[in-house]
């Protein structure tokens, strides 16, 4: 699936050059979300080193896994983010 822009809720804007932490929901799985490109149509607002925490949930909106992506490299046409640092998701209850 292509990037949803609902999905993406960007940081607030923070002044001087620290890294800054967004959130995106989504049902693509992070292989897809890692690709160049994918954030494409929100490279106005990311820069090198953001953090992009993505929650991956199924059709029903049950969360399937979590994780971080940071944000590697930024041209004027496209964004790359990293291989996913996986969070341990679980609920045995």
């Amino acid at each position: 699936m292509p990037f949803e822009m609902i999905g993406f809720r960007p940081a607030a804007a923070t002044a001087g050059t620290a890294p800054r932490i967004h959130s995106y929901r989504t049902q693509d799985a992070h292989a897809t979300v890692d690709n160049a490109g994918y954030f494409n149509d929100v490279r106005t607002v990311l820069e090198v080193g953001d953090l992009i925490y993505v929650l991956v949930v199924n059709a029903s909106g049950v969360v399937q896994t979590a994780g971080f992506h940071v944000v590697m490299t930024k041209t004027a046409s496209s964004v790359d983010v990293s291989n996913v640092t996986a969070l341990t998701v679980t609920n045995s209850d």
